[in-house]
């Protein structure tokens, strides 16, 4: 075998990979902190610190195995900070005479690593991840000749063909999805459960990212860090989620609360994003634990679970490789409104905002909904650019990579897209908000006033944003609705009025 060199991202952490099954003198890995990765957008500190925490333990775990291994801290006299120039530096130096690596999730390294090949004067491979349910086109190829991907009917293949909740070729108990089960309020916290937090001390890689000027967001305690850092811990949190909190997991899924920022939710999405462990095991993990366990768990509740891994989570991959690079210019509602200051700082009067982004720069994390409902539905419903929002959600969470993120942004949260991934817009009033969470009973706004003084900002934008957006979503066979309810409704302007003032003042708010 050639003298070779062999690339892995610091997404790449799968210890499962059939790169590791065999160890050769010949082969050499490298793993790489670069200014390039931390400095593309301004990330959380805490995403800086997990994603550096667990790409130093793989390479230990990996030189330990007996594979040879080429680590580049970030402080490294010899890093350039570059991808490409780190890569031809070690080919030139060690005298590597192969070159391979395993596709990237992000566009711009694909492109990156491309190039890269293409410039070097040694031969060059690339191996799939080993990661995914699907390949990269296969939802392309699923729903060709289709204008419209409906995810339900990817989420039914993909249960049909992992055979996962199934009995035969149909679904058990005949159903396939129970997502009308998943919206239930919180009232009784005392059912919450603790999360599984094995803090340590991460105070050597924040003095590293001080030192090194990398400029980051949000909150970190660097002796009480809690976020999995090894193949080990993940798993460990698999085991913690289905033991105490997949009993309630379905029914509070959507719901937010003041009193814990996790809820009932795993905790595992660095986990899978950073590939230390895979969606097919988790998956299976918590199919088995509920087959054991029907007594006391109900299926909506591992049904919700498995839907959002391999439903939402594959079906927004295959997204990504099917529109990128265009995807990310879309603009199909022309939003141009700056991003607020708030969104850095969580100082607001709005109580469910404050609590979204407090929780984000605390965390560096939030749930799907608070993503979605929250902080998302105002950025809607204000009009903001989703270039600036798609920087703040790829910066601030933990599990935040472009592949997932944009999607997630541009498509669900924003209809940017203009409905490739989202049949109508997900907008709401302060109804939703309350209905799913206690954020309004203690909010500086009204959650019932829709005009006048300490009305809430989220009804009046949003039949502000139905009424200036009525050419492009009035038909929209699922809002329709909402346009003859605007129709007949007496006090318009005041409403519009309200809400031109609060577009005008939005940093104010």
């Amino acid at each position: 075998m050639a003298k070779t060199l062999r690339l892995i991202l610091g997404d790449q952490l799968n210890s499962r990979h059939s790169w590791y099954k065999e160890k050769n003198n010949e082969v050499t890995y490298v793993l790489m902190e670069m200014r390039q990765e931390t400095d593309y957008v301004k990330h959380h500190i805490q995403k800086v610190v997990a994603f550096f925490q667990a790409m130093r333990n793989f390479g230990e775990a990996l030189e330990k195995a007996d594979h040879k291994v080429i680590y580049c801290k970030l402080d490294d006299k010899e890093n350039q900070q570059d991808l490409e120039k780190n890569i031809t530096d070690l080919v030139e130096k060690h005298g590597f005479e192969h070159f391979e690596y395993q596709l990237p999730d992000e566009y711009r390294l694909d492109m990156q690593l491309k190039q890269i090949c293409q410039s070097l004067s040694i031969s060059s491979n690339p191996y799939d991840s080993e990661h995914f349910m699907t390949e990269r086109d296969f939802l392309e190829k699923f729903f060709k000749g289709k204008k419209t991907f409906l995810l339900e009917s990817f989420y039914r293949e993909m249960r049909k063909k992992h055979d996962i909740l199934m009995d035969g070729k149909e679904p058990l108990t005949g159903k396939w999805n129970y997502d009308h089960e998943n919206r239930n309020k919180l009232k009784d916290i005392s059912i919450l459960k603790p999360q599984l937090l094995k803090d340590r001390d991460v105070t050597e890689f924040v003095d590293l990212l001080e030192k090194s000027g990398v400029q980051t967001i949000g909150k970190i305690d660097s002796e009480n860090f809690s976020w999995p850092a090894s193949r080990r811990e993940s798993l460990a949190l698999v085991d913690y989620f289905c033991e105490n909190l997949l009993p309630s997991f379905g029914k509070y899924q959507d719901a937010m609360h003041t009193e814990d920022p996790f809820l009932f939710h795993s905790r595992l999405s660095f986990g899978l994003n950073s590939k230390m462990i895979s969606p097919l095991e988790v998956v299976e993990k918590v199919e088995k634990y509920w087959y054991e366990h029907q007594d006391a768990i109900d299926i909506a509740q591992v049904e919700g679970f498995i839907r959002q891994i391999i439903g939402w989570r594959e079906y927004m991959r295959g997204i990504y490789w099917a529109k990128m690079p265009d995807y990310k210019e879309l603009n199909y509602l022309g939003h141009q409104n700056s991003l607020p200051g708030y969104f850095w700082t969580g100082d607001t009067k709005m109580n469910c905002m404050k609590h979204a982004i407090g929780q984000s720069l605390d965390h560096a994390y939030a749930h799907h909904i608070q993503r979605l409902m929250v902080t998302g539905n105002f950025a809607l419903l204000a009009g903001i650019s989703p270039d600036e929002l798609d920087e703040w959600y790829l910066g601030i969470y933990i599990d935040a990579i472009e592949w997932v993120e944009i999607t997630n942004t541009r498509g669900m949260s924003q209809f940017a897209d203009g409905g490739i991934v989202g049949s109508k817009p997900y907008v709401s009033s302060a109804n939703y908000i309350d209905k799913m969470s206690n954020y309004c009973s203690s909010c500086h706004y009204s959650k019932s006033k829709k005009t006048g003084e300490n009305a809430c900002p989220f009804n009046s934008l949003y039949w502000h944003f139905y009424n200036r957006h009525e050419e492009k979503l009035s038909k929209n066979p699922r809002i329709g609705m909402m346009y003859r309810t605007w129709s007949k409704m007496k006090d318009k302007e005041e409403i519009l009025n309200q809400a031109e003032y609060y577009l005008d003042n939005l940093e104010k708010l």
